[in-house]
């Protein structure tokens, strides 16, 4: 995990907005900025350079797997008290937040770019970009209306709950809203840190071979939704589907499964009524398309 990776050693980030901002957010936001963001409670008395670290002293040890692991659990631990205030935040504004997650390539923004067009009318989402570099990902999503937040994350190879703690008050996103999070390309790591969403929904695609849920089962494990991505290509490809469906429920038994195409938009009808509900459910009621 990134405790080997060296990801969250002292790694620079940088957040961008895009998008428009309500006038009524952007006095919000402000304010937010103002009072050092004092209703979402987290300890931001260091850089974003620092997040990740869970203490700031040296322990010595003789064993270096020790050290990984004394490391990586504090990282963790850390993270998930992070995570916690997020999701504390986002349930008092009755948000629905969605750590979507794939392999680089497995067409989430090109999803995220349709959902947002298809539904957006009725069900307001505001998009937090994860890339490594460029804006080039939150640009696209910025195109759609959509108010969008770009967190680069340089070296690293994940979002955390700090990044987006520090991303939530550029975003302002709207009280009874969705706010999608699209995580670094990446199956490893965006499993094992929770960012305070209320589930992680993993995008493959045929594309990509039907043994993926085994050769990553951390993420299918820690996933709620799978969306099997880019099934107008079936035709095309030498692809097991009923493998590649009984190795996800293998891993996950309870995960749900759609089968979608971003191009095609089929069973697009699906994955919107899972979001309409699951948003719902929340407390961000559909409102009436304009």
């Amino acid at each position: 995990m990134c405790g080997h990776c060296g990801c969250s050693d002292g790694n620079p980030v940088t957040i961008t907005t895009l998008g428009p901002m309500p006038a009524k957010a952007a006095d919000q936001a402000g304010h937010q900025h103002a009072h050092g963001h004092a209703d979402h409670r987290h300890d931001h008395g260091h850089e974003l350079q620092d997040q990740g670290h869970g203490h700031d002293h040296p322990h010595r040890h003789v064993a270096g797997d020790a050290v990984s692991i004394e490391l990586g659990q504090a990282i963790l631990a850390k993270n998930d008290r992070l995570a916690d205030a997020n999701r504390r935040w986002f349930a008092e504004r009755g948000i629905l937040a969605l750590n979507l997650v794939s392999s680089p390539g497995a067409g989430k923004t090109s999803l995220l770019e349709r959902t947002i067009r298809d539904v957006g009318q009725s069900v307001p989402i505001a998009v937090i970009e994860g890339d490594q570099a460029t804006l080039h990902d939150a640009e696209r999503i910025s195109a759609t209306g959509c108010r969008t937040v770009q967190i680069n994350t340089g070296a690293g190879c994940h979002l955390d709950a700090h990044m987006i703690a520090h991303a939530l008050p550029a975003l302002a996103p709207e009280p009874g809203s969705v706010v999608m999070i699209e995580n670094v390309g990446n199956l490893v790591c965006p499993s094992l840190f929770d960012l305070g969403e209320a589930a992680k929904v993993a995008v493959l695609s045929v594309t990509e071979g039907e043994d993926k849920p085994i050769k990553y089962p951390h993420m299918i494990r820690a996933a709620s939704l799978l969306l099997l991505n880019k099934i107008d290509l079936l035709p095309h490809l030498r692809f097991d589907l009923a493998r590649c469906l009984d190795y996800a429920r293998q891993v996950n038994p309870a995960l749900e499964i759609l089968q979608v195409s971003a191009t095609s938009g089929e069973g697009l009808a699906a994955w919107y009524d899972w979001l309409r509900r699951t948003a719902s459910a929340a407390g961000a009621p559909e409102r009436a398309a304009k």
